[in-house]
């Protein structure tokens, strides 16, 4: 039974040296076997804040743990125009990771991270059809279930302090790919709040997806709600979300929901998952 820590909008150079230091000691005590980040390494897409990323980076594997993340649109530099035009994620690949669309396959989970981050749409995200094909193309080899897409970018246009947010650009069509590749779980970010839906109740060609929304980990940008992540423990057609909420002196496990996959829609289940920590 797989179990994830999903981050997002880390914004190191916006961010709190106590939420790092607490993030990474949570992290070390839910032993999971892979830690997601969907984008915002950085607030500025700056050389030192990208460093500073890359050592928090590397603190987490030195401790044994693996990492896949996603740029975000803070990943590409905002006011140096040559380089966010001409090399917009040179210093993402040289920090962070060269792959832009990272595949990690687990016992009992698929994983794919698609960058959404354009320099064109400055904070909105975008997919191409290069990307959508590749999704079909990798779930269809996944020989593991459930498959994951990690995107900084919701696909969906979310409801943010009362408005709704805008969705990834074509995601009508990056719906049909999910739909198609049988997508069952989207990790994202960017709103910095947490929330969890059926794709179903969001979109009706949505597939099956279900849809999980992560807060900022450490950043000292928020929208109406602490910092916070999430575990995410997966037993099949069974997941179990536990938000890991700030409380001011450590990261503790606050609201827990397990969903249980039903057909083509995921509900609310009583039973949670039981999972064991990864030795």
């Amino acid at each position: 039974m797989p179990r994830l820590i999903h981050l997002s909008d880390l914004h190191f150079g916006a961010h709190d040296a106590r939420l790092v230091e607490a993030v990474e000691a949570r992290i070390d005590e839910e032993k999971p076997h892979l830690v997601v980040i969907s984008g915002d390494f950085t607030q500025r897409a700056r050389t030192e804040q990208f460093q500073e990323a890359c050592r928090f980076l590397d603190r987490l594997k030195q401790a044994g743990h693996e990492v896949l993340g996603v740029p975000g649109n803070h990943d590409v530099p905002l006011y140096d125009v040559l380089r966010r035009f001409l090399s917009p994620l040179t210093r993402y690949k040289r920090y962070i990771d060269d792959t832009l669309c990272p595949w990690h396959e687990l016992d009992g989970a698929a994983v794919l991270g698609i960058n959404t981050a354009r320099s064109l749409t400055f904070s909105d995200g975008r997919i191409s059809h290069e990307q959508m094909a590749f999704i079909r193309q990798a779930f269809g080899r996944a020989r593991a279930a459930p498959r994951i897409l990690v995107t900084h970018h919701p696909l969906f246009a979310l409801p943010v302090g009362g408005e709704l947010a805008n969705a990834v650009g074509r995601s009508d069509l990056a719906l049909d790919a999910i739909a198609e590749a049988g997508v069952d779980i989207l990790l994202a970010g960017h709103n910095h709040q947490a929330s969890t839906h059926s794709a179903r109740d969001l979109a009706t060609r949505a597939g099956a997806a279900l849809v999980i929304q992560a807060g900022t980990a450490t950043s000292t940008r928020l929208r109406d709600e602490e910092q916070s992540f999430n575990r995410i423990d997966i037993d099949g057609g069974r997941v179990t979300l536990t938000l890991q909420s700030w409380n001011g002196d450590a990261f503790v496990s606050g609201d827990e929901q397990t969903y249980a996959r039903e057909g083509d829609h995921w509900r609310l289940a009583n039973r949670p998952v039981a999972a064991e920590p990864a030795q």
